[in-house]
Protein backbone atom coordinates (compact mmCIF):
# COMPACT_ATOMS: atom_id res chain seq x y z
CA UNK A 1 0.00 0.00 0.00
CA UNK A 2 1.55 3.48 -0.70
CA UNK A 3 -0.84 5.13 1.37
CA UNK A 4 -1.04 4.19 4.95
CA UNK A 5 -2.79 5.59 8.09
CA UNK A 6 -2.96 3.71 11.58
CA UNK A 7 -4.09 5.44 14.42
CA UNK A 8 -4.08 2.52 17.80
CA UNK A 9 -5.38 4.45 20.46
CA UNK A 10 -5.18 2.14 23.01
CA UNK A 11 -2.59 -0.67 22.32
CA UNK A 12 -4.44 -3.97 23.91
CA UNK A 13 -2.86 -6.19 26.11
CA UNK A 14 -0.05 -4.49 27.60
CA UNK A 15 -0.13 -2.40 30.45
CA UNK A 16 -0.64 1.21 30.13
CA UNK A 17 -1.99 3.35 27.32
CA UNK A 18 0.03 3.76 24.42
CA UNK A 19 -1.30 5.03 21.04
CA UNK A 20 0.47 3.84 17.56
CA UNK A 21 0.42 6.63 14.82
CA UNK A 22 1.65 6.06 11.33
CA UNK A 23 1.14 7.68 8.34
CA UNK A 24 2.61 6.28 4.86
CA UNK A 25 2.32 8.81 2.10
CA UNK A 26 3.29 7.55 -1.40
CA UNK A 27 5.20 4.87 -0.03
CA UNK A 28 6.90 7.23 2.57
CA UNK A 29 6.75 7.21 6.46
CA UNK A 30 5.64 11.05 6.65
CA UNK A 31 4.60 10.10 10.64
CA UNK A 32 5.53 7.11 13.17
CA UNK A 33 5.54 7.14 16.97
CA UNK A 34 4.47 5.25 19.83
CA UNK A 35 3.05 7.84 21.89
CA UNK A 36 3.33 6.93 25.79
CA UNK A 37 -0.10 8.64 27.04
CA UNK A 38 -0.31 7.31 30.33
CA UNK A 39 -0.97 9.52 33.52
CA UNK A 40 3.04 10.60 34.60
CA UNK A 41 3.60 9.19 38.51
CA UNK A 42 5.83 11.04 40.75
CA UNK A 43 7.91 8.65 42.66
CA UNK A 44 11.27 10.01 42.41
CA UNK A 45 9.49 13.42 44.15
CA UNK A 46 7.57 11.00 46.44
CA UNK A 47 10.50 9.16 47.70
CA UNK A 48 12.32 13.04 48.85
CA UNK A 49 12.18 13.54 52.55
CA UNK A 50 11.30 10.40 52.91
CA UNK A 51 13.35 8.28 55.77
CA UNK A 52 15.46 5.56 54.28
CA UNK A 53 13.61 2.55 55.49
CA UNK A 54 10.34 3.65 53.21
CA UNK A 55 11.97 3.47 50.05
CA UNK A 56 11.32 -0.31 48.95
CA UNK A 57 7.94 -0.10 50.37
CA UNK A 58 7.05 3.12 48.42
CA UNK A 59 8.61 1.82 45.27
CA UNK A 60 7.53 -1.57 44.68
CA UNK A 61 4.30 0.05 44.38
CA UNK A 62 5.75 1.09 40.80
CA UNK A 63 4.95 -1.92 39.37
CA UNK A 64 2.01 -4.99 40.35
CA UNK A 65 3.74 -7.22 37.98
CA UNK A 66 8.00 -6.64 38.95
CA UNK A 67 7.14 -5.46 42.30
CA UNK A 68 9.84 -7.30 44.23
CA UNK A 69 12.94 -6.29 41.68
CA UNK A 70 11.73 -2.55 42.40
CA UNK A 71 11.93 -3.85 46.04
CA UNK A 72 15.63 -5.70 45.15
CA UNK A 73 16.83 -2.51 43.13
CA UNK A 74 15.66 -0.21 45.98
CA UNK A 75 17.25 -2.27 49.13
CA UNK A 76 20.79 -3.05 46.92
CA UNK A 77 20.55 0.86 46.10
CA UNK A 78 20.16 1.80 50.15
CA UNK A 79 22.57 -0.65 51.27
CA UNK A 80 25.16 0.62 48.60
CA UNK A 81 24.75 4.11 50.07
CA UNK A 82 24.69 3.32 53.97
CA UNK A 83 27.09 0.50 53.83
CA UNK A 84 25.67 -2.57 54.52
CA UNK A 85 26.48 -6.08 53.01
CA UNK A 86 23.77 -8.88 53.40
CA UNK A 87 24.53 -12.45 54.49
CA UNK A 88 24.53 -15.69 52.20
CA UNK A 89 21.10 -16.31 53.56
CA UNK A 90 19.48 -13.60 52.33
CA UNK A 91 21.19 -13.15 48.97
CA UNK A 92 19.83 -16.38 48.13
CA UNK A 93 16.12 -15.83 49.65
CA UNK A 94 16.42 -12.99 46.84
CA UNK A 95 17.55 -14.63 44.24
CA UNK A 96 15.11 -17.15 44.86
CA UNK A 97 12.27 -14.61 45.06
CA UNK A 98 13.29 -12.86 42.01
CA UNK A 99 13.02 -16.19 40.17
CA UNK A 100 9.29 -16.73 40.86
CA UNK A 101 8.73 -13.06 39.78
CA UNK A 102 10.19 -13.29 36.32
CA UNK A 103 8.67 -17.18 36.06
CA UNK A 104 4.96 -15.68 36.35
CA UNK A 105 5.69 -12.24 34.53
CA UNK A 106 7.12 -14.29 31.65
CA UNK A 107 4.06 -16.66 31.70
CA UNK A 108 1.68 -14.11 31.80
CA UNK A 109 3.69 -12.62 29.06
CA UNK A 110 3.82 -15.40 26.78
CA UNK A 111 0.15 -17.18 27.08
CA UNK A 112 -2.09 -14.31 28.29
CA UNK A 113 -1.34 -10.80 26.33
CA UNK A 114 1.23 -12.43 23.44
CA UNK A 115 0.05 -15.52 22.28
CA UNK A 116 -3.33 -14.62 21.36
CA UNK A 117 -1.91 -12.86 18.16
CA UNK A 118 -0.24 -15.96 16.95
CA UNK A 119 -3.53 -18.04 17.68
CA UNK A 120 -5.45 -15.38 16.08
CA UNK A 121 -7.85 -14.34 18.97
CA UNK A 122 -8.47 -10.99 20.37
CA UNK A 123 -7.72 -12.54 23.98
CA UNK A 124 -6.73 -15.55 25.89
CA UNK A 125 -10.66 -15.47 27.20
CA UNK A 126 -11.47 -17.89 23.85
CA UNK A 127 -8.80 -19.78 24.65
CA UNK A 128 -10.01 -21.28 27.39
CA UNK A 129 -12.55 -23.09 25.69
CA UNK A 130 -10.36 -23.89 22.57
CA UNK A 131 -7.32 -24.93 24.28
CA UNK A 132 -8.09 -25.77 27.84
CA UNK A 133 -5.17 -27.87 28.35
CA UNK A 134 -2.82 -25.24 27.29
CA UNK A 135 -4.77 -22.28 29.34
CA UNK A 136 -4.62 -24.67 32.37
CA UNK A 137 -0.58 -25.18 32.18
CA UNK A 138 -0.47 -21.14 32.31
CA UNK A 139 -1.87 -21.18 35.13
CA UNK A 140 -0.11 -23.70 37.27
CA UNK A 141 2.96 -22.04 35.98
CA UNK A 142 2.01 -18.72 37.06
CA UNK A 143 0.57 -19.90 40.09
CA UNK A 144 3.83 -21.45 41.02
CA UNK A 145 5.75 -18.47 40.22
CA UNK A 146 3.26 -16.21 42.50
CA UNK A 147 3.99 -18.63 45.24
CA UNK A 148 7.39 -18.75 45.34
CA UNK A 149 6.87 -14.73 46.13
CA UNK A 150 4.50 -15.05 48.56
CA UNK A 151 6.64 -17.63 50.56
CA UNK A 152 9.32 -15.65 50.57
CA UNK A 153 8.16 -12.19 50.58
CA UNK A 154 4.62 -13.11 53.27
CA UNK A 155 2.72 -12.01 50.18
CA UNK A 156 2.11 -12.40 45.93
CA UNK A 157 2.74 -8.80 45.23
CA UNK A 158 4.26 -6.10 47.26
CA UNK A 159 6.26 -7.91 49.35
CA UNK A 160 6.26 -7.30 53.16
CA UNK A 161 8.89 -8.99 54.91
CA UNK A 162 11.73 -8.42 52.19
CA UNK A 163 13.86 -5.15 54.11
CA UNK A 164 17.26 -3.68 53.74
CA UNK A 165 19.73 -6.23 55.23
CA UNK A 166 17.14 -8.92 56.29
CA UNK A 167 13.88 -10.36 56.02
CA UNK A 168 11.81 -9.96 58.78
CA UNK A 169 9.68 -13.37 58.13
CA UNK A 170 11.46 -16.78 56.69
CA UNK A 171 9.62 -19.74 54.69
CA UNK A 172 8.96 -23.27 56.70
CA UNK A 173 11.00 -25.92 55.76
CA UNK A 174 7.87 -27.66 54.24
CA UNK A 175 7.53 -24.73 52.74
CA UNK A 176 10.17 -24.60 50.87
CA UNK A 177 9.92 -28.55 50.23
CA UNK A 178 6.57 -28.10 48.92
CA UNK A 179 7.91 -25.47 46.59
CA UNK A 180 11.17 -27.19 45.10
CA UNK A 181 8.60 -30.43 44.56
CA UNK A 182 6.41 -28.04 42.60
CA UNK A 183 9.30 -26.34 40.35
CA UNK A 184 10.52 -30.03 39.61
CA UNK A 185 7.31 -30.98 38.08
CA UNK A 186 6.99 -27.31 35.91
CA UNK A 187 9.89 -28.91 34.31
CA UNK A 188 7.68 -30.63 32.02
CA UNK A 189 4.81 -27.93 31.87
CA UNK A 190 7.54 -25.85 30.38
CA UNK A 191 9.06 -28.38 27.95
CA UNK A 192 5.39 -28.22 26.49
CA UNK A 193 5.53 -24.53 26.59
CA UNK A 194 8.76 -24.86 23.97
CA UNK A 195 6.76 -27.46 22.14
CA UNK A 196 3.94 -25.12 21.95
CA UNK A 197 6.33 -22.26 20.67
CA UNK A 198 7.19 -24.49 18.14
CA UNK A 199 4.48 -24.20 16.30
CA UNK A 200 3.44 -20.30 16.36
CA UNK A 201 4.94 -18.42 13.16
CA UNK A 202 7.23 -15.54 14.48
CA UNK A 203 7.24 -12.76 11.88
CA UNK A 204 10.67 -12.93 9.86
CA UNK A 205 12.26 -9.48 10.85
CA UNK A 206 15.44 -9.19 12.05
CA UNK A 207 16.76 -5.15 12.80
CA UNK A 208 20.91 -5.45 14.38
CA UNK A 209 20.70 -3.50 17.54
CA UNK A 210 22.93 -2.51 20.74
CA UNK A 211 21.62 -5.29 23.73
CA UNK A 212 22.35 -4.34 27.49
CA UNK A 213 21.91 -6.19 30.42
CA UNK A 214 24.07 -6.88 33.62
CA UNK A 215 26.31 -9.76 33.26
CA UNK A 216 28.21 -11.77 36.19
CA UNK A 217 30.93 -14.11 35.97
CA UNK A 218 29.53 -16.67 38.37
CA UNK A 219 25.57 -16.72 36.72
CA UNK A 220 23.59 -16.19 34.54
CA UNK A 221 22.71 -12.45 36.06
CA UNK A 222 19.93 -11.20 37.77
CA UNK A 223 20.53 -9.97 41.20
CA UNK A 224 23.47 -7.94 40.11
CA UNK A 225 26.61 -7.46 38.03
CA UNK A 226 28.07 -5.00 35.73
CA UNK A 227 26.40 -3.67 32.98
CA UNK A 228 27.06 -5.63 29.62
CA UNK A 229 27.00 -4.59 26.40
CA UNK A 230 26.67 -6.33 22.83
CA UNK A 231 29.32 -4.06 21.41
CA UNK A 232 31.65 -5.58 23.94
CA UNK A 233 31.97 -2.82 26.66
CA UNK A 234 31.46 -3.33 30.21
CA UNK A 235 30.25 -0.58 32.65
CA UNK A 236 30.03 -0.75 36.57
CA UNK A 237 26.42 0.00 37.91
CA UNK A 238 27.91 2.74 39.95
CA UNK A 239 28.38 4.66 36.50
CA UNK A 240 24.96 3.51 35.18
CA UNK A 241 24.53 7.35 33.65
CA UNK A 242 27.55 7.44 31.17
CA UNK A 243 25.56 4.23 29.60
CA UNK A 244 22.15 5.18 30.05
CA UNK A 245 21.34 8.56 28.88
CA UNK A 246 17.68 9.84 29.73
CA UNK A 247 16.21 12.48 27.24
CA UNK A 248 12.43 13.22 27.05
CA UNK A 249 10.10 13.09 23.90
CA UNK A 250 7.28 15.51 23.49
CA UNK A 251 5.07 12.88 22.26
CA UNK A 252 5.70 10.63 25.28
CA UNK A 253 4.81 11.22 29.26
CA UNK A 254 7.91 8.20 29.82
CA UNK A 255 12.03 9.38 29.57
CA UNK A 256 13.32 7.55 26.60
CA UNK A 257 17.10 6.68 26.76
CA UNK A 258 20.16 6.43 24.17
CA UNK A 259 23.42 4.02 24.93
CA UNK A 260 26.31 6.27 25.05
CA UNK A 261 26.91 5.96 21.27
CA UNK A 262 23.63 7.92 20.71
CA UNK A 263 22.39 4.86 19.38
CA UNK A 264 18.70 2.86 20.79
CA UNK A 265 19.32 0.00 22.78
CA UNK A 266 16.90 -3.00 24.11
CA UNK A 267 16.88 -5.08 27.39
CA UNK A 268 14.71 -7.49 28.59
CA UNK A 269 15.09 -11.35 27.84
CA UNK A 270 16.22 -11.02 24.74
CA UNK A 271 19.17 -8.91 25.57
CA UNK A 272 19.79 -11.23 28.77
CA UNK A 273 20.43 -14.56 26.41
CA UNK A 274 22.27 -12.91 23.86
CA UNK A 275 24.62 -11.85 26.26
CA UNK A 276 24.90 -13.71 28.44
CA UNK A 277 23.84 -17.30 26.64
CA UNK A 278 26.72 -19.52 27.97
CA UNK A 279 25.56 -18.80 31.48
CA UNK A 280 22.11 -20.59 31.48
CA UNK A 281 21.22 -23.95 32.25
CA UNK A 282 22.37 -26.81 29.73
CA UNK A 283 18.07 -27.39 29.41
CA UNK A 284 17.63 -24.24 28.81
CA UNK A 285 20.27 -23.71 25.89
CA UNK A 286 19.35 -26.44 24.32
CA UNK A 287 15.49 -25.32 24.23
CA UNK A 288 16.87 -22.12 22.61
CA UNK A 289 18.85 -24.49 19.99
CA UNK A 290 15.43 -26.70 19.60
CA UNK A 291 13.09 -23.70 18.33
CA UNK A 292 15.69 -22.91 16.06
CA UNK A 293 17.00 -19.60 17.04
CA UNK A 294 20.03 -18.24 16.37
CA UNK A 295 22.62 -16.58 18.20
CA UNK A 296 23.00 -13.71 18.80
CA UNK A 297 18.80 -13.04 17.63
CA UNK A 298 17.79 -9.62 16.18
CA UNK A 299 14.60 -10.64 16.04
CA UNK A 300 12.64 -8.70 18.71
CA UNK A 301 9.83 -11.09 18.49
CA UNK A 302 11.86 -13.85 19.71
CA UNK A 303 12.06 -11.85 23.14
CA UNK A 304 8.58 -14.07 23.77
CA UNK A 305 10.91 -16.77 22.60
CA UNK A 306 13.93 -16.22 25.37
CA UNK A 307 11.40 -15.66 27.96
CA UNK A 308 10.37 -19.03 27.93
CA UNK A 309 13.92 -19.96 28.07
CA UNK A 310 14.74 -18.30 30.61
CA UNK A 311 11.88 -19.70 32.36
CA UNK A 312 13.49 -22.88 32.20
CA UNK A 313 16.79 -21.63 33.58
CA UNK A 314 15.40 -19.67 36.47
CA UNK A 315 12.77 -23.20 37.37
CA UNK A 316 15.96 -24.93 37.30
CA UNK A 317 17.85 -22.61 39.56
CA UNK A 318 14.61 -22.12 41.71
CA UNK A 319 14.95 -26.21 42.59
CA UNK A 320 19.03 -25.51 43.27
CA UNK A 321 18.19 -22.71 45.76
CA UNK A 322 15.44 -24.05 47.50
CA UNK A 323 17.60 -27.38 47.92
CA UNK A 324 20.35 -25.02 49.50
CA UNK A 325 18.30 -22.90 52.16
CA UNK A 326 16.39 -26.88 53.20
CA UNK A 327 20.33 -27.73 53.97
CA UNK A 328 21.15 -24.51 55.83
CA UNK A 329 19.53 -23.47 59.40
CA UNK A 330 17.37 -20.45 58.15
CA UNK A 331 18.05 -17.93 61.37
CA UNK A 332 15.95 -14.35 62.34
CA UNK A 333 18.70 -11.99 61.57
CA UNK A 334 19.64 -8.52 63.41
CA UNK A 335 17.36 -5.28 61.50
CA UNK A 336 19.35 -2.66 63.17
CA UNK A 337 20.71 -0.23 60.41
CA UNK A 338 22.53 2.54 61.78
CA UNK A 339 21.94 5.96 59.05
CA UNK A 340 24.48 8.01 57.32
CA UNK A 341 24.89 10.12 54.47
CA UNK A 342 25.52 8.78 51.03
CA UNK A 343 24.74 7.86 47.60
CA UNK A 344 24.15 4.77 46.47
CA UNK A 345 22.66 2.68 43.13
CA UNK A 346 20.91 -0.32 42.66
CA UNK A 347 20.65 -2.30 39.40
CA UNK A 348 18.95 -5.51 38.89
CA UNK A 349 17.17 -7.46 36.02
CA UNK A 350 13.31 -7.41 35.84
CA UNK A 351 11.69 -9.16 33.37
CA UNK A 352 11.66 -6.53 30.95
CA UNK A 353 15.57 -5.18 31.57
CA UNK A 354 17.57 -3.65 34.00
CA UNK A 355 16.45 -1.81 36.16
CA UNK A 356 18.31 1.14 38.11
CA UNK A 357 17.69 2.56 41.49
CA UNK A 358 19.75 5.99 43.10
CA UNK A 359 19.28 7.35 46.47
CA UNK A 360 21.29 10.11 48.23
CA UNK A 361 20.53 10.34 52.02
CA UNK A 362 21.83 12.85 54.62
CA UNK A 363 23.42 11.71 58.09
CA UNK A 364 19.85 10.98 59.36
CA UNK A 365 18.79 8.85 55.90
CA UNK A 366 16.27 11.12 55.04
CA UNK A 367 16.55 10.70 51.13
CA UNK A 368 17.52 13.88 49.45
CA UNK A 369 17.44 12.77 45.56
CA UNK A 370 16.06 9.59 43.93
CA UNK A 371 16.85 8.47 40.22
CA UNK A 372 14.70 5.61 38.89
CA UNK A 373 15.74 4.41 35.45
CA UNK A 374 12.92 1.62 34.09
CA UNK A 375 13.29 -1.02 31.57
CA UNK A 376 10.51 -0.20 29.23
CA UNK A 377 11.33 3.74 29.26
CA UNK A 378 14.59 2.21 28.33
CA UNK A 379 12.87 0.19 25.50
CA UNK A 380 10.56 2.84 23.44
CA UNK A 381 13.13 4.47 21.56
CA UNK A 382 14.38 0.81 20.10
CA UNK A 383 10.87 -0.10 19.37
CA UNK A 384 10.15 3.47 17.47
CA UNK A 385 12.84 2.52 15.14
CA UNK A 386 11.85 -0.93 14.84
CA UNK A 387 8.65 -0.40 13.57
CA UNK A 388 10.45 2.34 11.22
CA UNK A 389 12.48 -0.52 9.54
CA UNK A 390 9.66 -2.69 9.52
CA UNK A 391 7.17 -0.38 7.60
CA UNK A 392 8.94 -0.74 4.65
CA UNK A 393 8.81 -4.50 4.63
CA UNK A 394 5.08 -5.06 5.25
CA UNK A 395 3.28 -2.08 3.15
CA UNK A 396 2.56 -4.27 0.12
CA UNK A 397 -0.06 -6.13 2.79
CA UNK A 398 -3.82 -4.77 4.11
CA UNK A 399 -3.72 -2.35 6.27
CA UNK A 400 -5.38 -4.34 8.83
CA UNK A 401 -2.29 -6.65 8.71
CA UNK A 402 -0.12 -3.78 8.88
CA UNK A 403 -1.94 -2.66 11.66
CA UNK A 404 -1.69 -6.02 13.80
CA UNK A 405 1.78 -6.32 12.87
CA UNK A 406 3.37 -3.16 14.28
CA UNK A 407 0.79 -3.76 17.79
CA UNK A 408 2.42 -7.38 17.64
CA UNK A 409 5.98 -5.89 17.68
CA UNK A 410 5.20 -3.68 20.80
CA UNK A 411 3.88 -6.04 22.28
CA UNK A 412 6.39 -8.17 21.81
CA UNK A 413 8.49 -6.19 24.48
CA UNK A 414 6.03 -6.75 27.13
CA UNK A 415 6.19 -3.46 27.73
CA UNK A 416 4.99 -1.64 31.18
CA UNK A 417 3.98 1.44 30.15
CA UNK A 418 2.54 2.66 33.75
CA UNK A 419 5.51 2.00 35.36
CA UNK A 420 7.87 4.02 32.95
CA UNK A 421 5.80 7.37 32.93
CA UNK A 422 7.93 9.67 35.03
CA UNK A 423 7.31 13.60 33.45
CA UNK A 424 4.62 16.11 32.89
CA UNK A 425 5.10 19.40 31.08
CA UNK A 426 3.95 22.29 32.51
CA UNK A 427 3.41 25.65 30.78
CA UNK A 428 2.90 28.48 33.16
CA UNK A 429 1.20 31.25 31.82
CA UNK A 430 2.11 34.80 33.63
Amino acid sequence: MSTVNVNVHHITRVEGHGNIVLNVTNGRIEELRLEIVEAPRFFEAMLRGRPWSQASHLTCRICGICSCGHTTASVRAMEAALGITPSEQTLKLRRLILYGEHIQSHILHVYFLAAPDFLGVGSVIPLAATHRDVVLRALRLKKLGNDICRVIGGRHVHPLSYHVKTFTSLPTKQELDDLRSRLVDSLDDLDATVDLLKTLRVPAFERKTEYLSLTHPAEYALYEGDIKSSDGSVTPVPQYRTKVREYVEEHSTAKHTRSDNGSSYMVGALARVNNNFDQLTPRARQAWRDLGLPLPCYNPFANNHAQIIESIHYAEESVRLCQELLDMDLVMEDRHVEPRAGTGVGATEVPRGTLYHEYTVDDDGVITDANLVIPTGQNLHNIEDDMRALVPQILDRPQEEITLTLEMLVRAYDPCISCSTHILNVEFVQ
